[in-house]
């Protein structure tokens, strides 16, 4: 691969990135008790807890809302990422990543 191929290949991998920073994966759980926001980067945006839907009798649920609202939204973050960059996979490799 020339270097002004693996140049533009550089020039599309920076460009997903850019696309995958913009992009906001919501997940909700427990009917919209917990809502975690992340970006296709599996960066937390935000977490959202509505105080009317939890029992703080039970913190043990909310707990595992919240842990299973941040895995589901890194899994989906992880898929989208992985879609994005698929179609330069290929390509990729004779650049050495």
């Amino acid at each position: 691969m020339s270097k002004i191929d693996q140049a533009k290949m550089m020039m599309r991998v920076k460009k997903i990135q850019k696309e995958l920073e913009k992009e906001i994966i919501k997940v909700e759980k427990g009917d919209g008790a917990v809502v975690v926001e992340i970006t296709g980067e599996q960066k937390i945006k935000k977490i959202h807890i509505d105080p009317k839907s939890i029992d703080l009798d039970d913190i043990t649920q909310l707990e595992r809302w919240i842990e299973d609202a941040v895995k589901e939204a890194i899994a989906d973050s992880q898929r989208l990422a992985a879609e994005k960059m698929q179609p330069m996979m290929g390509s990729l490799g004779s650049l050495g990543l």
